[in-house]
């Protein structure tokens, strides 16, 4: 599987140039730690007709941390693309953990998941998002493309988790 993988990233690396390589630094680093879906969610806390959206979102944030960065990533100990690839030029400081599954495009598809659910206004631009911000990832050699499904639909997961998890507290609290 991996020298398969290896060959689409190498396809993709047939895009590059130096507009879109500035477009997918830019990108990546929207994903950076998750950032700035953190920052939306703490804007959706702050107001009380979407603080139950940034309940949800902040919940699937925190279930995809848990999840990827403590226990899977740890776990599986799968190292970066680059590492096979030596000769590969980074445009991007190589990150210091393990390649599976991507958080970038886990935190990405939380946050997409989340707000995705309750607002049809938000749920385009949220996938775009995360689905741009998952592309740049395997575009700057940093990710397997599995690692990156794997991250989307583990993001994915925990946004349906805490949707799920949310209504049904919010049920009982009616009761």
């Amino acid at each position: 599987m991996t020298n398969f993988e290896l060959a689409i990233l190498d396809a993709i690396q047939g895009l590059r140039f130096p507009a879109l390589d500035f477009v997918m630094k830019y990108l990546t680093h929207l994903g950076d730690a998750g950032l700035l879906f953190i920052i939306f969610t703490l804007l959706l806390l702050s107001f009380k007709k979407t603080r139950i959206y940034g309940a949800v979102c902040a919940t699937a944030l925190i279930l995809d941390f848990l999840s990827v960065n403590l226990i899977i990533k740890p776990l599986v100990a799968r190292e970066r693309p680059y590492a096979l690839r030596p000769d590969i030029v980074l445009l991007v400081a190589r990150p210091p953990d393990y390649s599976f599954p991507s958080g970038h495009a886990a935190a990405s598809f939380a946050f997409a998941s989340a707000i995705g659910a309750y607002s049809r206004r938000y749920r385009l631009w949220a996938c775009v998002l995360a689905a741009a911000i998952a592309f740049s990832r395997l575009y700057l050699y940093l990710h397997f493309p599995s690692d990156v499904l794997a991250g989307a639909a583990i993001g994915f997961l925990c946004g349906y988790v805490a949707r799920v998890t949310w209504r049904k507290s919010l049920r009982k609290a009616k009761r």
